[in-house]
């Protein structure tokens, strides 16, 4: 039976701000990014995000990003490799130890916004953050854009990693994401998306913005729960997976 890991960025609400439906969207995935404190998130709110997790026995990742809570993470910055190497190993760490309290392992790493973007094209950056990864816990899989320079970085120094799709984007004839910035970026039709999904999983095909079939391996499918409308999405992407005879693991399972 084929297999594949149904992952959502939570824990990214801030003090007395709430962002994204985790209660809500929780029990139809298999992994949880759970921000650190640097785009989002704050030492509650983290505290509670891996309580929930923990809960309902979903793997928790660390979801690290920029130091940029204003710009939510999706700004890009300019950052030496030893400060993305410091940045990641420093989220790592506070979210470690909210694992360590709870009783819960840490299973896998996902870059946030602008970080995951940029080091998926800058080998150096994608280089110096799996490096940061692999000397905290050589364990922890990364989770990376499917073909991107992370995914070719972390093999290079052996680290483990999954990689990952996108059920709402679309895609360019090179494999990345589509900006949000151009006309066409997400995919809004659900129907659609769905049956996108099935067949990058079954087949490991996907069309571009352009219209171009192009080749993608996918380990686990990104997912959104900010939203009531995204929220019934992870519920029909979750029961459409099922229908088509695909088993929802978590990566460990999956790589």
């Amino acid at each position: 039976m084929a297999k594949i890991d149904l992952n959502c960025d939570l824990g990214e609400s801030f003090a007395h701000y709430t962002l994204g439906l985790d209660d809500e969207v929780i029990p139809y995935i298999s992994s949880a990014n759970i921000a650190c404190g640097f785009h989002a998130s704050d030492p509650v709110n983290m505290k509670k995000t891996m309580a929930l997790a923990k809960k309902h026995g979903v793997a928790c990742g660390a979801h690290p990003g920029f130091p940029d809570l204003l710009g939510f993470g999706r700004r890009n910055m300019a950052v030496t490799p030893l400060e993305a190497k410091a940045y990641t190993q420093y989220q790592l760490g506070a979210l470690y130890a909210f694992c360590r309290a709870e009783g819960v392992a840490l299973k896998h790493v996902k870059p946030h916004g602008a970080l995951y973007n940029m080091a998926g094209k800058d080998y150096a950056l994608a280089r110096a953050i799996c490096e940061g990864v692999q000397e905290f816990d050589r364990e922890l899989i990364l989770l990376a854009l499917s073909g991107s320079e992370m995914v070719r970085a972390a093999k290079d120094i052996g680290l483990p990693v999954a990689r990952e799709v996108f059920a709402d984007r679309a895609y360019e004839e090179d494999g990345s994401l589509v900006a949000r910035s151009k006309e066409g970026s997400m995919i809004t039709d659900e129907k659609l998306a769905i049956q996108r999904v099935i067949r990058m999983v079954k087949e490991g095909r996907v069309e571009t913005i352009t219209g171009r079939d192009i080749a993608i391996q996918a380990d686990s499918v990104c997912v959104h729960g900010d939203n009531v409308k995204a929220l019934a999405f992870v519920q029909q992407i979750h029961s459409a997976l099922s229908s088509e005879g695909i088993e929802i693991s978590p990566l460990e399972a999956v790589i």
